[in-house]
């Protein structure tokens, strides 16, 4: 994949030009490993490095600075606009320990989210980008993050990251958590950032739990939600997978 730099002023992009060098070289491994394990054929053209806003209101029109369209990866390589963009989606709630991974998490958190969005880019999700469908978001969004973070950082940060976002999940559950999870996709990006991350945390947390039902094969549980796609998704999917979050 190549990179482009795409800012709004002259030099602007070179700030980030070492992070960015660093970040395709990780992203590299992870992607001969998605080849290796997950049979991933076709990856992105390039990423698109941009300013948030340039990615929020020029080349799309959402809350969060990164997303994948077909070709192309947009992503904000701003180390301090992530570190704010997490400590927002607290939502005024006191949780110390989740501000200090936030804190402490640095480029690593840059990783995660450019990695979950070449995760999107598996053959395994029968969704294509330009399909309307919404009855499994939830369950891509989930494993775009749980491959990654199990297999690219190790067990210290995956840890970490699960105790975090399960802390999130309880402070902010009976604010945003009355909708199924299955509606995840509906109006997704309306909204509060805590009340649209509140569903990427508890996707990430249920594909976790049918991992973990698998023995920690995430190739099973793949197999069982292609079962289910082929079978004419007569059920809703957290019924089919006998989950609740």
């Amino acid at each position: 994949m190549k990179s482009v730099f795409a800012f709004e002023t002259p030099g602007e992009g070179a700030a980030y030009e070492t992070t960015v060098k660093r970040l395709m070289m990780r992203l590299g491994s992870y992607e001969a490993f998605l080849r290796n394990a997950f049979g991933l054929t076709e990856v992105p053209k390039a990423v698109v490095w941009t300013s948030g806003d340039m990615a929020r209101d020029v080349f799309g029109n959402v809350p969060i600075p990164a997303y994948t369209r077909e070709n192309l990866i947009f992503m904000c390589p701003d180390q301090e606009e992530w570190k704010q963009i997490m400590f927002e989606q607290m939502d005024g709630e006191d949780l110390p320990e989740v501000r200090a991974f936030y804190e402490s998490v640095g480029e690593m958190q840059l990783l995660d989210i450019l990695a979950h969005e070449l995760t999107h880019h598996l053959d395994l999700f029968p969704d294509d980008f330009e399909d309307e469908r919404t009855d499994a978001i939830w369950f891509e969004e989930g494993m775009c993050f749980y491959l990654p973070r199990r297999h690219l950082f190790g067990d210290p940060y995956f840890g970490q990251v699960i105790a975090t976002e399960r802390s999130l999940y309880n402070a902010l559950r009976n604010r945003y958590g009355k909708h199924s999870l299955d509606d995840f996709g509906t109006a997704s990006y309306e909204g509060s950032l805590p009340s649209i991350m509140f569903d990427y945390w508890r996707s990430f947390l249920a594909v976790c739990e049918l991992v973990e039902r698998e023995n920690g094969s995430a190739h099973a549980v793949f197999k069982k939600y292609n079962n289910w796609h082929e079978g004419g998704r007569e059920l809703p999917l957290t019924e089919y997978f006998e989950i609740e979050v």
